[in-house]
């Protein structure tokens, strides 16, 4: 039976207590262990999680989300030191990933050898996340482990900014964390700004999504830009896209 966490006020949908986040956050990171797959908010839409380590959760989170198995699904870490675990980080770019992390990004790294592909790498790259919300990062800090990250919809259809529009998958979820809506714009639907940083002293914008002018800021002391900026790779979107 799916159980229903709300994490904010019932008057007036403000964030509830510390306590009561931390509380949540104990029973999200229990279900996870658990091999539970949960709904959770981020930093941009609300999301499907479960531990990256466990194949059953991850097959369940595939079925879930009606993805394709060749289409393999974000990590998401709580913090940038965790990065290296998962993908090869070149360390002279450790203040650009402090400046754009936590955020609305999704990083591209050359997978690391002790990295388990299935689902997660494809092509050789891993995508990682570390969310601005301080729930999600609680979870992924309690987990002491990567967590499987992807968007609360079924592949191909819109994502979602409320727990009400993700209802059908309800019941095949342990849990659905209500951190009622998300952002008061529809661009947030558009997901994290995705970038390609597989490559040594360059980058790619992958996908545009909701932060790229902060993400061009970001990065431009790394390669500079030409005057019509850089054009989406369709290839590794592919892969990577919803």
């Amino acid at each position: 039976m799916t159980s229903f966490v709300s994490l904010t006020t019932q008057t007036d949908q403000t964030p509830s207590s510390a306590v009561a986040w931390r509380s949540a956050a104990q029973y999200a990171a229990a279900l996870l262990h658990r091999g539970g797959v949960i709904a959770l908010p981020t930093d941009t839409v609300y999301g499907l999680a479960c531990l990256a380590q466990n194949k059953q959760a991850l097959k369940k989170l595939f079925q879930i989300k009606e993805r394709r198995k060749d289409k393999p699904i974000a990590l998401c870490v709580g913090a940038v030191q965790e990065i290296a675990k998962y993908g090869k980080v070149d360390l002279k770019i450790i203040p650009i990933l402090n400046s754009l992390l936590p955020g609305p990004v999704t990083l591209l790294f050359e997978a690391g050898p002790s990295m388990d592909k299935d689902g997660i790498a494809n092509n050789h790259l891993v995508a990682i996340r570390i969310p601005n919300h301080p729930f999600t990062m609680q979870v992924a800090q309690l987990c002491n482990g990567a967590i499987a990250l992807t968007s609360a919809n079924k592949s191909r259809e819109p994502s979602c900014l409320k727990v009400e529009e993700f209802k059908p998958l309800w019941s095949d979820l342990d849990a659905v964390f209500d951190g009622g809506r998300l952002g008061t714009i529809d661009p947030m639907r558009l997901g994290s700004t995705i970038v390609d940083l597989s490559m040594e002293a360059s980058f790619k914008i992958i996908r545009n999504g909701c932060a790229l002018n902060k993400v061009k800021k970001i990065l431009a002391i790394l390669q500079p830009f030409n005057d019509n900026g850089y054009p989406v790779d369709q290839r590794i979107q592919a892969i990577f896209g919803k």
